[in-house]
């Protein structure tokens, strides 16, 4: 089971504008020795509620003229009972939210990122709304993220925002500590990889219960996946991928709007965007 702990030093954004997070070093510690933290209470629960609310409207925006359904083939393949289900889903959701907006450069959540990638500097490559919807929310296969967008140093870290409470029941995330030393792994399938079915089921990972409010942080190189959402509520989370700007790509994939903005403090190497 994820490990959960107290944490200090919380305070509303508008407290953080001028001084950093307190840190609890106990968490970079697991993160770097085990792949993933679990930092509970994070944001507050009416703040999580509020962005919920935000991910929800617009899911049905998106969904007037559209299929945002973005199950994997390899989840029906993985998982019998996936055939039917579904899960929501929106890139880049600043974009269309000033709440995720706000969110994706809070001190409370950059400065945890810092601390666990080790650079005073945190750049975002691309951020991903996920809804599971009750009864039928699809689950996901064990994966390195690595595959999909590969760095030269490998400090390119995910951190997973619950805005409801995310028990076993609804698909919670789930990790294999410590399979962050192992590098990059050999992945199946083609666009949508995943590790073998046979070696890394699902049910055999660590499941990371969460509250609304935590917040999951994991290495691109950390195993994990999800499983089904059967009960009867939404589990609705952002994903939020991160890296230190000096850490480049080792090959140009994965592009999306909002790559390259900083979230805490410079581009010590900028290269323009646009001509001026």
């Amino acid at each position: 089971m994820c490990l959960r702990g107290p944490f200090d030093g919380m305070s509303h954004p508008s407290a953080t504008a001028k001084k950093r997070t307190m840190v609890n070093q106990e968490f970079v510690d697991q993160y770097r020795e085990m792949g993933y933290a679990l930092v509970p209470g994070l944001i507050s629960t009416a703040e999580a509620a509020a962005l919920r609310q935000d991910m929800h409207d617009l899911a049905d925006r998106l969904s007037r003229d559209r299929d945002i359904d973005a199950t994997w083939g390899s989840a029906r393949a993985a998982v019998a009972e996936a055939a039917k289900t579904k899960i929501l889903h929106c890139h880049n959701a600043q974009f269309y939210s000033a709440l995720v907006t706000r969110l994706i450069s809070d001190p409370r959540l950059t400065d945890y990122a810092a601390a666990m990638i080790g650079s005073e500097n945190v750049q975002l490559h691309h951020t991903k709304m996920f809804i599971k919807p009750p009864e039928k929310g699809s689950p996901f296969p064990m994966h390195q993220d690595a595959p999909f967008f590969p760095h030269d140093r490998h400090t390119m870290m995910a951190a997973v925002v619950h805005f409801d409470d995310a028990p076993l029941e609804k698909g919670c995330l789930r990790v294999v500590p410590g399979s962050h030393k192992n590098g990059i792994l050999p992945h199946d399938g083609e666009g949508a990889w995943h590790l073998p079915f046979d070696k890394f089921p699902i049910e055999s990972a660590t499941p990371c219960p969460a509250r609304a409010g935590d917040v999951l942080f994991f290495s691109y190189l950390t195993i994990h996946g999800s499983g089904i959402n059967v009960s009867n509520e939404a589990r609705t989370t952002l994903l939020i991928q991160m890296r230190d700007p000096s850490d480049p790509p080792t090959i140009e994939t994965h592009r999306s709007r909002g790559q390259g903005m900083m979230l805490r403090g410079v581009d010590p190497n900028p290269v323009p965007q646009f001509e001026e």
